[in-house]
């Protein structure tokens, strides 16, 4: 095991995971938050990031957080309920306060969708008193124990940059309520399609 992503993610609370998302679904999706964005239908910033388009639990990036669940169970080593999903598309000025995470976010996927005149804007993650620069590439992802790691962007120097974040919490851990994000499910993907008997 040593090596692994699971070992690393074990021994360091983060790993790489370069290809997490390829093509031809990166460029759809990254497309899909551009428009979402473009379009005036996303909320127009949050409290870490105002100003910025961004959207908790759009049912397109909920079937993501479903659909790579079993691929962030291998590479975390860990049992995991998914909680909920969120994206935001950056703009040029944004910065991201040093922050952890709510218990909800217990652990993190920060997944690059890709970018538009610039290059890779670093993420800033501090685990036992050290701080380590992160590069990701299109479709490149973080995870990460975002309850006990601080982690921060400084100033975007780009035009604008789509991220989704994808978010669990261990099966057998503290916030195990906190699945689903304590809704009934993600985006109601699986409930059943009601039909009209009349």
């Amino acid at each position: 095991m040593a090596g692994t992503p699971a070992a690393i993610f074990q021994r360091d609370g983060y790993v790489v995971l370069p290809s997490l998302l390829i093509e031809p679904a990166l460029s759809q999706i990254y497309g899909y938050a551009c428009k979402n964005a473009d379009s005036g239908l996303l909320r127009a910033g949050d409290e870490q990031v105002p100003g910025t388009p961004c959207a908790y639990s759009d049912f397109i990036m909920e079937g993501l957080l479903t659909s790579l669940l079993p691929e962030i169970e291998r590479c975390s080593g860990l049992k995991l309920f998914p909680t909920y999903s969120y994206f935001r598309v950056y703009k040029h000025g944004d910065t991201l306060a040093r922050h952890t995470d709510r218990p909800s976010c217990e652990i993190s996927i920060s997944l690059c969708l890709g970018w538009e005149k610039g290059e890779s804007w670093p993420f800033l993650i501090e685990a036992r008193g050290v701080t380590t620069s992160i590069s990701l590439q299109p479709g490149d992802a973080l995870l990460y124990r975002g309850r006990e790691l601080p982690h921060w962007r400084e100033r975007f120097e780009g035009q604008r940059q789509g991220q989704l974040f994808l978010h669990y919490v261990d099966q057998n851990g503290p916030y195990a309520e906190c699945r689903f994000d304590k809704r009934e499910d993600t985006a109601e993907l699986r409930r059943p399609i009601q039909r009209s008997t009349s």
